[in-house]
């Protein structure tokens, strides 16, 4: 039987413009050809899920997402959701400008899982703040262990959650403007306001495209250092090209 589309209309909003990246700046991104700061892929995530949500709350304690942001939406924006139901249960997940213009696309579903939870990775020790090294291909090593954080969950809003995947890089790494591109998300357990979130991640490749550098990592995130709530596959940019989009 075919499901009726699931929609979802927001003004987009620079949840960011403070931060440490300055991708977020609006002087900033200008040098790199965007026409204001982008709104963080973190919150068009979330914006993303809310659909899902609406149809189906089970998916944050047992579903998963494959997303891609393709075109920045900037502070203001009209974000138009769309979620399309597939007759296995799942959804095609899209955001959209208003003129049509695909900014991120996705894949949701929500099942049972016939794999076991993995093994959490071990803790490591993070730099101190004012010796995190500048990602390069020397360091950026696949495998290697990146140091943990800790942290209280701020909201079960989604993009909180994901948000941690970002810190990771963020807390070991001196970043500059970098942007996030893609996620690979698999829920494990419905994460709850106020859970201290131990966030542990390695890092799963490097590589260069079309004059951008890009890292993938691997992030485990639990709640008390034990139980598995979400496994993230992340991928940024970290060093951009000067004066054009991804």
């Amino acid at each position: 039987m075919t499901r009726p589309l699931l929609l979802h209309r927001v003004r987009a909003v620079n949840t960011a413009p403070e931060s440490e990246n300055k991708i977020h700046d609006n002087r900033v991104a200008a040098q790199y050809g965007f026409r204001a700061g982008l709104v963080p892929g973190v919150t068009v995530y979330g914006y993303m899920t809310a659909p899902i949500l609406a149809s189906a709350p089970e998916w944050l304690e047992r579903g998963t997402m494959q997303v891609r942001f393709l075109e920045p939406f900037y502070d203001g924006d009209e974000v138009i959701v769309k979620a399309d139901p597939q007759d296995d249960g799942s959804f095609l997940v899209t955001a959209e400008r208003p003129d049509g213009t695909l900014c991120a696309k996705g894949a949701a579903a929500i099942g049972a899982r016939s794999e076991s939870a993995p093994a959490p990775y071990p803790e490591a020790p993070l730099p101190a703040a004012d010796l995190r090294p500048v990602p390069s291909r020397d360091n950026l090593i696949p495998g290697a262990a990146l140091g943990t954080i800790t942290a209280k969950l701020e909201s079960e809003d989604p993009a909180k959650l994901l948000q941690f995947s970002n810190d990771i890089l963020v807390r070991n790494f001196r970043l500059g403007p970098w942007i996030h591109v893609a996620s690979e998300i698999a829920n494990w357990n419905r994460a709850h306001a106020g859970d201290q979130i131990s966030a542990r991640a390695r890092i799963h490749d490097r590589f260069d495209r079309k004059g951008h550098e890009f890292v993938v990592v691997d992030v485990m995130l639990l709640r008390d250092g034990r139980e598995l709530l979400q496994t993230v596959r992340h991928t940024a940019i970290y060093s951009l090209r000067l004066s054009a989009t991804p």
